[in-house]
Formats: C-alpha cells, structure tokens, sequence
C-alpha cells in the first residue's frame, strides 16, 4: 500500500487525494504535523535525495529562517526540519521502492500506475 505524508489542512495535500481517490489508489496518510515524523524515516529520506529537494525552498517557513543554504548539509538540515516540519515539501508518496515528491500529476500517473485497485470486469 501508498503512503502518503503531509499536512493535512495542506491545499496541495487536498489535490493530491482528490488526485488518488480519483485514480482508485488506495493510500495511508500520515500527517506528520499531526503524528510527527521518526528520526528514522526522516534521515533515510534526507540521505535518499538530499536536504535540497526534500526542504521546500520556496514557502514562508524557509523564507521566515533566513538561512544561509550554504551552510546547510544532510545533517545541519535534519534538525533544522524536526524544529520546523512544515519546511518538508509536500506530498511525499512512498510505495515499495518509489519515493515520489510534491504532487505531479503526470509523473504520478506512470509512477503509480500499478497501485491502481483492479475492478472485476462485468460481462
């Protein structure tokens, strides 16, 4: 099964399962505002595909920061986002060996393909 991770008052979050329900993908959602995020999970995703591409760099809570990016590394970043959880960009999808990030539609139609519920034929 998909899960999905985000907030859940999120707009993006709101297209995304809209987006699933839509493609009869069924999903767990984990809101780690909510539920928080595991040490664990959080150093696998930053080791994975970097602090560059999980922070999202463009919202209110970076801006707010002031951050020189230069000194930032995996591991400067880590508590950096366990302080601040709304800085991780939004959706996250995992599914077995796919990590997918932010909501495109698109990307998530051939990476989800295969998740969708089969629905026996009436004939």
């Amino acid at each position: 099964m998909l899960t999905i991770y985000g907030i859940k008052n999120c707009d993006t979050m709101k297209k995304a399962f809209l987006w699933l329900n839509e493609q009869n993908i069924a999903f767990y959602f984990h809101d780690y505002k909510k539920d928080g995020l595991a040490d664990s999970l959080l150093t696998e995703w930053l080791y994975a595909i970097g602090w560059e591409a999980l922070i999202n760099q463009n919202g209110t809570t970076w801006r707010k920061l002031a951050l020189d990016k230069n000194t930032l590394n995996n591991d400067t970043a880590f508590s950096l986002i366990k302080n601040n959880l709304s800085l991780i960009k939004r959706p996250i999808i995992i599914s077995n060996d796919i990590m997918l990030i932010s909501f495109k539609p698109d990307m998530w139609q051939v990476k989800l393909q295969h998740l969708k519920s089969q629905k026996p034929d009436r004939n």
